[in-house]
């Protein structure tokens, strides 16, 4: 092992990965972000969460990202 700090090893951990995928926008109605699709409580939580809470979050992601919330604005919404 190096005691390089810039080596991407010190970052390594044997964990549950976090779902982030860098598009963090919150949705102002839902609280949750529209690239992970977790509440702001989650994110904020993640890593003081045990591995078997991650899990259960991680689990539930697929059905939030399902759930598109409406849209506010646009076209639409001026014709309406």
């Amino acid at each position: 092992m190096t005691n390089d700090p810039t080596s991407d090893r010190i970052w390594t951990r044997a964990e549950i990965e976090s779902p982030c995928v860098k598009l963090c926008v919150v949705h102002p109605e839902t609280r949750r972000c529209a690239g992970c699709h977790r509440t702001l409580d989650e994110i904020a939580a993640w890593s003081r969460m045990t591995p078997e809470a991650r899990r259960a979050v991680m689990a539930e992601l697929p059905g939030r990202a399902a759930e598109k919330p409406k849209r506010r604005g646009g076209r639409a919404a001026r014709r309406g």
